[in-house]
């Protein structure tokens, strides 16, 4: 059974620096992409970048790029995402998500969850 769970969230003011970490178990995601989503309340689930387990390709949404990096560490079946230069409009809850083959940046594709962490961001 596929398990991700993430961590790493909390308060941070803005200007500052997170890293969210997401540790994946249950089978092997050697084809798999990983993504990052986050949600404020009353709101749709958002893409925030995504990584390719094999390859590292990445890909980011137009309003995290260049703030923030996706990595993956192979040996630990975990997925980090960096977020640097915080803005109090990035606060939500950070969500990881995996889509077992093929790429995906919707949330309805993914084919598995975690259960999300929060990040505040105070301006």
């Amino acid at each position: 059974q596929v398990q991700l769970v993430e961590s790493g969230g909390g308060l941070v003011q803005a200007g500052g620096s997170l890293r969210l970490s997401c540790a994946a178990s249950g089978r092997t995601f050697s084809s798999s992409v990983m993504d990052w989503f986050r949600q404020i309340p009353g709101k749709e689930r958002e893409f925030v970048a995504a990584i390719s387990w094999s390859e590292g390709n990445t890909y980011y949404a137009d309003s995290v790029k260049g703030r923030f990096t996706i990595s993956r560490d192979n040996a630990k079946n975990t997925v980090y995402l960096q977020m640097n230069s915080l803005k109090p409009e990035d606060t939500a809850v950070y969500y990881c998500a995996v889509k077992l083959h093929n790429w995906a940046v919707v949330a309805d594709r993914m084919d598995y969850w975690g259960k999300g962490t929060l990040v505040t961001v105070s301006s």
